[in-house]
């Protein structure tokens, strides 16, 4: 697999105890040093499952754009065993994790659910490039790829849009990225990320999406959430 463009990732304790990555190169951490969790919960369950999940659809898809550690698609296959609501989860990611690397997250055992360990593990050890039923209401594919070279297959309910900062990755924030988005987003469908830049919510407004400005998850002001009208 391709080696990440950002040099060592280290592994961090952030600050409600759970586990994140941090790029010395970049200086830049996969979630927020105020806790992965709280943020994961905050910002992609709590203002993005929970908002898609009102939609009341028979399966809800879902497309994560940067796949990383994996927490995401664990809290939501938490919130679709909760709900028994169905749900495709579809999620892109073109530098995955070393199995080393992995092994060490501690995000199962801070969420205390059972299944969780086994679950955490069959995600990650889900072959790239194969949908597969992972229990009863939760299926996966991964994507081994850029999102330029990414190709939709249907609409999707609700997009993570989980990519590094801007700072750091400023070709994920464009309008070309959110007009690829929107065109696959079903009638509301909800995109939901951390980021609040000005020019980040005027980018999703060019693409005819409908732009929400939401408190953020703690130690970050606001975060954003957009509509498919």
């Amino acid at each position: 697999m391709a080696e990440a463009p950002f040099g060592e990732r280290l592994l961090v304790a952030t600050s409600d105890g759970s586990h994140s990555l941090y790029l010395p190169a970049v200086d830049e951490h996969y979630h927020s040093s105020h806790g992965a969790l709280l943020e994961s919960r905050h910002v992609f369950i709590g203002n993005g499952y929970g908002e898609a999940a009102a939609l009341q659809r028979n399966r809800l898809r879902v497309l994560e754009v940067g796949f990383g550690t994996g927490l995401n698609a664990l809290l939501t296959w938490q919130g679709s065993r909760s709900a028994r609501l169905a749900v495709a989860y579809v999620a892109i990611e073109p530098y995955p994790l070393d199995d080393d690397l992995v092994a060490l997250l501690n995000y199962p055992e801070q969420l205390a659910v059972t299944r969780a360990r086994a679950m955490f593990e069959a995600i990650h050890r889900c072959r790239w490039g194969s949908e597969r039923q992972l229990d009863e209401h939760f299926r996966l594919q991964k994507c081994h790829c850029s999102f330029s070279q990414f190709e939709p297959q249907g609409e999707y309910d609700l997009v993570y849009h989980d990519a590094f900062s801007p700072a750091v990755q400023p070709e994920m924030w464009t309008r070309d990225v959110f007009a690829k988005l929107a065109g696959c987003m079903s009638a509301g469908a909800v995109l939901v990320t951390y980021c609040a830049k000005g020019e980040v919510r005027r980018n999703l407004r060019s693409v005819g999406l409908e732009v929400e400005k939401l408190p953020g998850a703690p130690g970050k002001r606001e975060m954003t959430r957009a509509r498919r009208p």
